[in-house]
């Protein structure tokens, strides 16, 4: 079994900063995660991407949050983060972690953490 453990979601201030994080654990190992991402999904809206990062650290940001967010990752803690900076009442959504592993022919998923942004 694998677990995605989120945690950092929390109420702010518009132009403030949050910082999420979800680990990896359970039977999956580094070498096996080829892909960790973030994905929000508003109320009424569908999931949509925000930020991914590779193996090699190759990083994509969906064009609302790029300059605003960073994500990275430590894989010797099977951990992905991601920054969150500038923060605007339209970031407010369910935030959810997402793993591509070889191993799995289907992602695993967190169970989301709430952000929400106030104007």
């Amino acid at each position: 079994q694998v677990q995605l453990v989120e945690s950092g979601g929390g109420l702010v201030q518009a132009g403030g900063s949050l910082r999420l994080s979800c680990t990896a654990s359970g039977s999956i190992s580094i070498f096996s995660i080829n892909r960790m991402a973030w994905y929000r999904q508003a109320p009424g809206k569908q999931r949509e991407l925000v930020a991914r990062i590779w193996r090699s650290s190759f990083t994509n940001y969906a064009d609302s949050v790029k300059g605003r967010f960073t994500i990275w990752r430590d894989n010797t803690k099977n951990t992905v983060f991601l920054q969150m900076n500038s923060l605007k009442p339209e970031d407010t959504a369910v935030y959810y972690c997402n793993v591509a592993s070889s191993l799995s022919p289907e992602d695993y998923w967190g169970q989301g953490t709430q952000v929400t942004v106030s104007s």
